[in-house]
């Protein structure tokens, strides 16, 4: 029999843990962690250069100069699997003083995500920057691990209550508490990568570069995570001191 305290927990727990993973699974999936805000062209020579920047963006080969220099001139965003540009949709578009824009993304491919970074970007034979690259792998396979802590904690608790036994919350916890921290980890994984690309690749004049809301639902479902892993290790260890008690009260 469980007390209505530790049923409580458990449920407001999975209620904590179901918000995170859909938070976690959102921002894993868009392309909003990071945004630059570009000055607007005007002029037939600028406009033939942000072309060539936007066609070699989309079939020019993967380089990380050549698409940093066209996120930082064409209000580019950037996430975990996907980089994106904001294009007009007309020809003319630089003598117009609002030309309707659209969305225009391409994914990072898995071979793509474990590409090595350059000491200059684009010059390979400045060698590997070893920090910058494995930055960038964890910030990739940090909140898969994430997820994966998260479906088999899932799963672990299904189980349990169909043995209806609360001996495995101790463990969910756990594996809740490593899932926060992996999620964590990622968030500053990434900011110390952008930060040193940055550093190696100036921004252009009059750009600003500004924090996605994609990387925002990943920071807060690293608390909501340790939420309800504290409150899953609460229940275990108080319903197993409370059981202990019975036991011992019963003997004697």
């Amino acid at each position: 029999m469980v007390d209505n305290r530790y049923a409580t927990a458990l449920v407001i727990a999975c209620v904590l843990s179901i918000i995170a993973t859909v938070y976690l699974s959102v921002a894993v999936g868009t392309q909003h962690w990071y945004q630059y805000i570009s000055p607007p062209v005007y002029g037939e020579a600028n406009a033939s250069e942000l072309r060539a920047l936007q066609e070699e963006f989309i079939d020019g080969e993967f380089d990380e100069k050549t698409y940093s220099d066209s996120l930082f001139r064409l209000n580019g965003t950037v996430g975990l699997w996907w980089r994106c540009l904001q294009v007009p949709t007309e020809t003319h578009w630089y003598k117009e003083p609002d030309p309707k824009m659209v969305m225009e993304c391409v994914s990072f491919t898995l071979a793509q995500q474990f590409t090595p970074k350059y000491k200059e970007p684009g010059n390979h034979n400045s060698g590997e920057d070893m920090i910058r690259t494995y930055l960038w792998r964890c910030q990739f396979l940090l909140p898969l691990v994430s997820l994966g802590l998260v479906v088999l904690a899932g799963i672990i608790g299904f189980c349990a209550c169909l043995c209806h036994s609360l001996a495995p919350t101790l463990g969910i916890g756990v594996l809740h508490l490593l899932a926060a921290l992996c999620t964590l980890a990622t968030v500053c994984c990434y900011l110390a990568g952008m930060d040193l690309l940055h550093r190696v690749s100036v921004l252009p004049d009059r750009v600003d570069a500004s924090l996605g809301w994609s990387l925002y639902l990943a920071l807060i479902s690293s608390p909501l995570h340790m939420m309800a892993a504290a409150l899953l290790v609460w229940a275990a260890r108080s319903h197993s001191q409370n059981y202990y008690r019975m036991t011992a009260y019963r003997v004697a």
